[in-house]
């Protein structure tokens, strides 16, 4: 991913060359530090509020960047806000996205800890794996042929303001509250597959908590995927990466206990929250 230098302001963001009001490096570090420290920061739209949300996934790059050159990876991406459910939830009506980064990423079955998160919430998803580059804007056909693999998927959300009252900007600037990926067993994506027809089921220590389907996801999950290379057109995606399309329900708070998720030909995904 290639930073925009601040200077160029391509957004139309006027940033001020001096006084109180934070840059975009700024208010990217304050994120960061919340990070480190695991203290709570103010939302970016109340420091800044003329933030657009093109400055907004600026802020989220400028993160990303930091990570990769401490070692981590792109993964692929996740998309947010896909649902009428999660819309609802968080009051923002439009989706949005974020990078998964390798450390975050485990696989079904995995053991997390809720005191290594803030404020952590779970959302059910159905996750695709790409089976060759994709560029955006590309047609829905493209996107679709592009797609080799598909799973069952939970994502771990997490806040860096200490609250989820928070608009979309704030959201992708946080780079949308992706805090962790669990990824269930794969099967191929063909011509005939249609995840839309998915009926997902949520359970907690044996106890239904939710429930959706594919169909909730934008009508199609796969047009999650090509929401974001019309959104997001500068982004490559890779063999291999992951992009979850959505949760098919509202988020859940994480806590402690076994989570199990299954779908009508999905296999399951599982989950040991501590």
């Amino acid at each position: 991913m290639t930073l925009v230098p601040e200077s160029s302001d391509p957004t139309g963001v006027n940033l001020p060359a001096e006084g109180n009001t934070p840059s975009l490096d700024d208010l990217a570090a304050a994120l960061r530090i919340v990070a480190r420290t695991g203290t709570p920061c103010p939302t970016v739209s109340s420091r800044f509020p003329e933030l657009d949300v093109d400055a907004a996934y600026r802020i989220q790059a400028i993160n990303a960047e930091h990570r990769i050159r401490a070692g981590a990876r792109t993964t692929g991406y996740k998309i947010g806000l896909t649902s009428r459910a999660m819309q609802q939830q968080m009051g923002i009506h439009e989706p949005d996205s974020g990078v998964i980064h390798s450390d975050t990423l485990v696989q079904s079955g995995s053991q997390l800890r809720t005191d290594a998160y803030r404020a952590p919430r779970i959302e059910t998803e159905i996750a695709f794996i790409l089976g060759q580059d994709l560029s955006g804007p590309a047609d829905f056909f493209t996107v679709r042929a592009a797609i080799s693999e598909y799973c069952l998927a939970y994502e771990i959300l997490d806040t860096s303001y200490g609250t989820w009252d928070i608009t979309l900007v704030d959201s992708v600037a946080d780079n949308a509250a992706c805090a962790g990926v669990i990824t269930g067993p794969r099967l191929p994506f063909g011509p005939d597959t249609d995840p839309r027809t998915e009926q997902i089921t949520v359970h907690a220590d044996g106890k239904r908590v939710a429930a959706g389907s594919g169909h909730d996801i934008l009508g199609d999950p796969v047009l999650a995927l090509h929401w974001l290379t019309r959104r997001r057109p500068h982004l490559r995606l890779r063999p291999g990466d992951i992009v979850l399309a959505g949760s098919v329900h509202a988020s859940l708070p994480l806590t402690a206990g076994r989570y199990h998720a299954r779908s009508s030909h999905l296999p399951a995904v599982h989950l040991h929250v501590i």
